[in-house]
């Protein structure tokens, strides 16, 4: 099943994507194109799912939140229900008073899989079934109640998160609203800023205060937030663009390729050029085997 409300005025999509035998995101790219995050939940037994390249297991009844320049592709798509929309249906970013999502479950730079206990699995089949059927009935309420709808489920994804990642809701406050701020700038500014001290002016701390707060939520530091989600997006490039190597150099802030190759091994233990090798041989293996 596969139900799709588009907003003419706006541009808005909203899809609800339930046990369909095609279900995955392979492009790369800037053009506005199928930019939707997504909310998928593996309702079946525990599968592999690809993101960007790299496997992952995804667990029997589990949420997985994924961002719109994510591509991913899953082991059994029949197994799946999903949630996509874009900026144009609901801006996270202007609603964050209200979801308090972003730099969450969303633009952390780190997959999250959110287990669900069997009372959460009940209220995901209720908020289920109230998409089902709004998406299925056509009025002039239907938008206003279908981002109700969304808002809910981002709320209860968010909450059941912050359970599982973040247990001790004490700290829950503005200073780890700080590390979300923190994770939606990099987001925003990765491609020409890789110092921490940029991002700790924008956010009015000290490079050691932000180190503290990080340490303080066991999360890894800021410098190496900003280095993973740089070492992300050039395995994205590599992998599902045709550009050089030393136009990725420059496209993601560098000035010089031979560093910019070697900080890529440094992370990867693999130059950009064989990075890219590994992975189109892996495909051409996964072809030989399938077509077997």
């Amino acid at each position: 099943m596969k139900l799709l409300l588009t907003d003419t005025n706006s541009g808005g999509h909203l899809l609800l994507v339930n046990e369909e035998q095609h279900f995955d995101r392979f492009f790369y790219g800037r053009d506005g194109s199928n930019k939707y995050f997504t909310i998928v939940w593996n309702r079946g037994e525990q599968q592999r799912v690809t993101i960007d390249g790299e496997e992952f297991d995804f667990p029997q009844q589990t949420i997985l939140p994924l961002m719109f320049n994510q591509s991913f592709c899953f082991e059994r798509n029949l197994d799946l229900t999903a949630w996509q929309f874009n900026r144009e249906f609901y801006c996270i970013i202007d609603h964050d008073s209200e979801v308090s999502c972003v730099g969450f479950l969303f633009g952390i730079g780190t997959n999250l899989f959110i287990h669900l206990d069997q009372a959460a699995q009940q209220k995901l089949l209720l908020l289920l079934d109230m998409f089902v059927s709004e998406l299925s009935t056509s009025d002039h309420m239907q938008n206003d109640m279908l981002v109700m709808l969304l808002k809910r489920l981002i709320i209860t994804v968010t909450q059941l998160a912050k359970s599982e990642y973040i247990p001790d809701r004490r700290q829950q406050n503005e200073r780890f609203n700080i590390i979300r701020r923190f994770n939606l700038l990099v987001e925003g500014n990765f491609y020409n800023e890789h110092s921490v001290n940029f991002y700790a002016q924008k956010l009015n701390k000290s490079p050691k205060t932000l180190s503290n707060l990080f340490a303080l939520f066991d999360q890894k530091s800021p410098i190496q937030q900003i280095q993973e989600r740089i070492i992300i997006e050039a395995k994205r490039l590599l992998y599902y663009t045709d550009k050089s190597a030393k136009e990725i150099t420059y496209d993601l802030g560098f000035e010089d390729p031979a560093y910019f190759c070697n900080f890529f091994k440094k992370h990867t233990s693999y130059s950009p050029i064989g990075y890219r090798n590994k992975k189109e041989l892996e495909e051409r293996e996964k072809i030989t085997i399938s077509g077997e």
